[in-house]
């Protein structure tokens, strides 16, 4: 039986936004041996529970908003994005119900973002740099990542006893900044030194979040592909305690 991974909608006040956004998320499940339920962010709160409770892992994808500052204890930058407080309120039911059970989490870009601000972290709300995070082209690789070689997603990515630089695409203006409760950043930009991956600090519990998106990629790029199977993998293989 294919293992079934919970997906809240991207962005709940533009539809043509999360439409064009979505698949690409349900495709790389799919290719990897998922099957993608997808959370509508208009739900009750109960309904979305009763979907929780038929899936074995979460993937919070990218979105068009920002969280809201506020949530982190900063004044807002006048260069944010409105907030979206029905993804936020889904992700966190998500979330909830991913810590409780130990399900495995997979954050991508707004998802990282979504991870650490529930994790009591704090974000960069407007990164300044030379290097271009927000690209126009979205898909082919836009800068370096620097990969800590202790890590999880070091061994997802074939493993070495040394930092492993990788090329990624980039699409965000927004970074982790102070990781949240049992997390620790294990990529960053080499350039500008931005947090460009966090993940858990539990050995049983897989938490693993970057600030590209591999879904955009997937049928390209073999470490794309890579995240997918070993999330994929981690789902099918978790069990209820």
């Amino acid at each position: 039986m294919k293992p079934r991974i919970a997906v809240p909608e991207p962005c709940s006040y533009d539809s043509e936004y999360s439409s064009r956004a979505l698949p690409p998320y349900l495709r790389a499940i799919e290719n990897s041996g998922g099957e993608p339920v997808v959370i509508s962010l208009n739900s009750a709160p109960e309904v979305i529970a009763r979907q929780i409770t038929q899936c074995s892992a979460v993937l919070l994808p990218g979105s068009k908003a920002d969280i809201d500052p506020q949530k982190y204890g900063a004044e807002q930058n006048p260069k944010n994005a409105k907030a979206d407080p029905l993804r936020d309120a889904a992700d966190e039911l998500l979330l909830q119900d991913a810590y409780n059970m130990r399900k495995p989490v997979f954050g991508i870009c707004y998802g990282l973002q979504s991870l650490n601000v529930w994790r009591t972290g704090t974000l960069v709300q407007h990164i300044e740099s030379d290097v271009n995070h927000t690209p126009a082209d979205k898909i082919a690789p836009t800068h370096n990542v620097e990969v800590e070689p202790d890590s999880l997603l070091s061994r997802e990515l074939g493993g070495s006893k040394e930092k492993r630089v990788i090329a990624v695409n980039s699409s965000h203006h927004q970074a982790a900044d102070v990781a949240g409760d049992a997390l620790r950043a294990v990529a960053h930009c080499p350039q500008d030194g931005v947090i460009e991956a966090v993940e858990g600090t539990s050995p049983d519990h897989y938490v693993l979040a970057v600030q590209w998106h591999p879904e955009r990629d997937f049928d390209q790029d073999e470490n794309s592909r890579n995240l997918f199977r070993h999330f994929i993998e981690a789902a099918r293989n978790w069990s209820r305690p």
